[in-house]
């Protein structure tokens, strides 16, 4: 930024950018120390090893270290997944009972309900025979008193019919 520009900015935006500059030279200060740090660790674990066998012995130890945090993750990794093994065939098992359960609940309402609908049906059909039974001989007693109210009625079906039968003998 030009001095020109600088001078164009408020005194607000002036102390914007200082603590904002302030807060970069402290993020950078601990940056520096940390990177000092991390060099200082270096140099005295190079003073220290002095050997070459030295540094292949602390090496070694690393990689021991190493081995046997692989081997204790892979320990938590192996039970983690008997544990999750475990809950799910709890759960498995939960969910197959509840479900028997609600099979053998639907299996009785239906057989309920099935033979509840076969007492209805028993019932609307006695009542259907009765009901035709009763029809029927009402019928019949108005077919038997019209037949007796017209008795002469049936006596000259009766004689046409053996005049019919003679006409076709060819007696008449």
């Amino acid at each position: 930024m030009t001095e020109k520009e600088m001078k164009k900015l408020s005194r607000a935006e002036l102390l914007e950018m200082m603590i904002e500059q302030s807060t970069q030279i402290r993020t950078l200060q601990e940056q520096l120390e940390i990177a000092e740090e991390k060099l200082h660790k270096k140099e005295i674990a190079i003073d220290q090893a002095g050997s070459i066998a030295e540094a292949a012995l602390q090496l070694n130890h690393i990689f021991e270290a190493a081995q046997d945090a692989c081997q204790q993750y892979t320990d938590n990794i192996r039970l983690l997944s008997e544990r999750q093994e475990s809950i799910c065939q709890k759960i498995e098992n939960e969910s197959r009972e509840k479900a028997e359960a609600y099979e053998a609940e639907v299996t009785k309402r239906c057989e309920q309900m099935e033979t509840d609908t076969k007492v209805r049906c028993a019932e609307m059909t006695a009542k259907a025979k009765a009901e035709s039974q009763e029809y029927w001989s009402a019928l019949s007693q108005k077919l038997e008193d019209f037949y007796q109210a017209h008795a002469s009625l049936q006596e000259f079906l009766d004689k046409k019919t053996v005049m019919d039968e003679m006409k076709k003998a060819g007696t008449v």
